[in-house]
């Protein structure tokens, strides 16, 4: 097949009939298909079966129950479905005008580009559907900082986080991507060496429904653009800096009410590995708690570690204080600062990492069938409609 355009939805059931209207229209003469990647909770998958019935266009649906990685997520798993020479994604609102289709795939291919994005901001494109002032101030400073971040890998487009754009088959490595929040094409682009094209985007108002962007988006934004810039090791390396200044001020001041330091020392650990923990999986694993063991496994995991590694840290205090003249909160800020990479290790590696879902009565029975019969060939996670 030429082209999938891949829609992530998330209760945009009263957009769904004109989007497929449009974009048939657009895509005549493509071999073509739409595929619906939809988390939402409303009717939108039974309107996109029953508008899928009334064209000609093929149409497929993926309904995600347990949503993973939101848009971004959304949109890798589309990705990996399809095995069309060019994916196209976007929204599902109409802010993307359909009718942009055929030329993404026309530059792609006079250009030879791995992606081509659709962009507000080159000759031809128009921001003006974004609702206000204020949003269109907010969007135009975050390309800015975005691109002052990534200088090299994102000098080939004007529009880093547009949600509009194509991709040529096998030119990206999945697997490397991380899915999280509504900017994937930045994901894609900040993380690979990818050839970039850019046709004109006039980026217009939504036909219903309201938007999907708020304050949490803003701050999933910020935390991405830090992984991105600096790594996971770098957040779970602040994190360790705040929960060790917590440590050292919590075992000072128990010292100054007269608690022992070896006491303070316990009370400051246990707080510290509750706070890192917290904070740990609401801003450094967030991305790989899907698959990974539940949360009071991860939980006991981390806190059977940390415990032990503050006991030998607390052991190793009592060495060094009992038989040099160092002061205790120097001592342990030193020993505190040893333990980082192994904690940071076995939390990522560990911890959080990928666990294969034991196989149910149904799944074995089927093993056992599959091997009396010819090798079977993998179904896609998809519903034609």
């Amino acid at each position: 097949m030429e082209l999938t355009v891949i829609v992530p939805t998330f209760n945009e059931a009263p957009n769904v009939a004109e989007l497929v209207r449009r974009v048939e229209a657009a895509v005549v003469g493509i071999d073509a298909e739409v595929l619906f990647v939809d988390d939402s909770r409303d009717n939108t998958p039974d309107v996109i079966r029953e508008v899928a019935a009334q064209h000609d266009l093929p149409v497929r649906l993926i309904h995600r129950d347990t949503p993973v990685g939101g848009l971004s997520g959304a949109v890798i798993e589309g990705l990996r479905s399809t095995t069309s020479r060019w994916s196209i994604v976007m929204d599902g609102d109409l802010q993307h005008r359909p009718e942009t289709l055929p030329s993404i795939i026309a530059k792609g291919d006079a250009s030879g580009a791995d992606v081509v994005v659709a962009s507000r901001h080159v000759d031809g494109g128009s921001s003006d559907g974004l609702s206000g002032g204020v949003r269109r101030l907010v969007s135009q400073a975050s390309i800015k900082v975005t691109k002052a971040l990534f200088p090299t890998r994102l000098h080939g487009t004007t529009d880093p986080m547009s949600g509009f754009f194509g991709i040529r088959t096998g030119a990206i490595q999945l697997d490397g991507l991380h899915a999280r929040g509504f900017k994937i094409l930045l994901e894609i682009l900040a993380r690979q060496p990818l050839q970039v094209a850019e046709v004109p985007l006039v980026f217009e108002a939504r036909l219903a429904g309201t938007s999907k962007a708020d304050m949490k988006q803003g701050i999933a934004l910020g935390r991405q653009l830090f992984d991105l810039k600096f790594g996971r090791i770098s957040g779970f390396a602040a994190i360790g800096a705040l929960g060790a200044v917590a440590n050292l001020a919590i075992l000072a001041g128990l010292q100054t009410f007269g608690v022992g330091y070896l006491a303070a020392a316990c009370i400051a650990a246990f707080v510290t590995i509750i706070g890192n923990f917290l904070l740990q999986e609401r801003f450094i694993f967030n991305d790989l708690k899907h698959g990974a063991r539940g949360v009071w496994k991860r939980w006991w995991h981390t806190f059977a570690f940390n415990g032990t590694e503050s006991i030998v840290r607390t052991f190793v205090l009592w060495v060094i204080v009992e038989n040099t003249a160092l002061h205790s909160v120097f001592v342990q800020a030193a020993l505190i600062a040893v333990g980082f990479s192994l904690r940071y290790l076995y939390q990522s590696r560990i911890v959080y990492k990928k666990m294969s879902p034991e196989p149910t009565l149904d799944d074995i029975i089927e093993a056992e069938e599959a091997r009396a019969d010819e090798p079977a060939i993998p179904v896609k996670a998809t519903e034609p409609v």
